[in-house]
C-alpha cells in the first residue's frame, strides 16, 4: 500500500454473535468515516458460533473498496482481547473503537477521531461519554455505582469509562500493561503515561438484536480486582515515561 492510500485511522469493533448487527454497523461505519479521510475497518469475530462470520464476509465482498480485515478466535477471549487483535492488525496510527452490538452509533465517530486527527501528540486518547443511556435501570444503576468507586480510586476524570466509543494513538496503546478487561481502563492507563486524555459526550441506541454478553454480578466480580490492579499500576508508574522520550538519530545532534 502506498504512503498516499494508507489509512489515516482505524476502526476497530469485537464481536460476539452479532450476525444480524454486521450490515448495519459497518454500514454506518463507513458513512461517518468517509468524510475524515482514508481508514480501515478490524472486525474480531470473538468464537462467534452463529453468523457472525459469513455476515462479515459478505459485507466485505459487497464493498471491495473498503479496506475490511477480520480477525477470526477460534473461542471467545473477551472484548479487551477482542479489541487488542484488532489494534495489532491494524496498520493505521490512530484507532476508534466501538462496541459490536450496535449500541454505539457511529455517526458519533467523528467526535472521537477527530481531536486526533487534528490535535496535538500528545494528545492520546479521546474517550466517548454515554448520555441518556439507553439501557435497563439496573444496568445503569449498576455502572453509575462503579464508576463513582472507580473515579474515587483512580481519579481519572471520566464519568463513563465503559463506553465503548473511543479513539486513541496506537503506538501509546500497545505501550499499555496489557489484561483482560482493560478496555474499561485506558483513560486512567493512558494518564498514567503521561499522555493527555480528552473527554466528549456521545449517544446511546438500544441494542436491535442479541443478547447482552454481561451481567452485573459478573462485572462486580472482575471488576474490584482490576480496579486494585490498576490502582497498583499508578502507583508503580514508570520515572521516565514513554510519552517523553525522545529518539534522534546521531547526526540531528547540535
Amino acid at each position: 500500500m502506498t504512503a498516499a492510500h494508507a489509512p489515516q485511522f482505524a476502526i476497530a469493533i469485537p464481536m460476539l454473535n452479532e450476525a444480524e448487527t454486521v450490515p448495519v454497523l459497518l454500514g454506518g461505519c463507513v458513512a461517518a468515516a468517509r468524510p475524515l479521510g482514508t481508514f480501515e475497518i478490524c472486525v474480531t469475530d470473538d468464537g462467534s458460533t452463529d453468523g457472525t462470520a459469513s455476515a462479515l464476509k459478505t459485507f466485505g465482498a459487497a464493498n471491495p473498496d473498503i479496506l475490511l480485515k477480520i480477525i477470526t478466535h477460534p473461542r471467545p477471549a473477551g472484548q479487551s482481547a477482542a479489541v487488542h487483535a484488532a489494534v495489532r492488525a491494524a496498520e493505521a496510527p490512530i484507532i476508534a473503537t466501538l462496541d459490536g452490538d450496535g449500541q454505539n452509533p457511529p455517526e458519533d465517530l467523528p467526535k472521537v477521531v477527530g481531536p486526533l486527527l487534528n490535535g496535538p501528540d500528545h494528545l492520546a486518547l479521546i474517550a466517548g461519554q454515554r448520555v441518556k443511556r439507553d439501557d435497563p435501570l439496573h444496568k445503569r444503576l449498576a455502572s453509575k455505582a462503579a464508576n463513582a468507586l472507580r473515579k474515587t480510586l483512580l481519579k481519572d476524570g471520566t464519568r463513563d469509562t465503559g463506553c465503548g466509543l473511543k479513539a486513541f494513538r496506537r503506538e501509546a496503546y500497545l505501550a499499555l500493561p496489557y489484561f483482560n478487561h482493560m478496555h474499561r481502563y485506558l483513560p486512567a492507563l493512558f494518564q498514567r503515561d503521561g499522555w493527555q486524555v480528552g473527554h466528549v459526550d456521545v449517544s446511546h441506541k438500544p441494542r436491535v438484536a442479541g443478547a447482552s454478553k454481561y451481567t452485573n454480578l459478573g462485572r462486580a466480580i472482575v471488576g474490584l480486582s482490576d480496579l486494585v490492579g490498576v490502582a497498583w499500576l499508578i502507583r508503580r508508574k514508570r520515572s521516565v515515561l514513554p510519552s517523553e522520550t525522545l529518539i534522534s538519530r546521531p547526526e540531528d545532534r547540535v
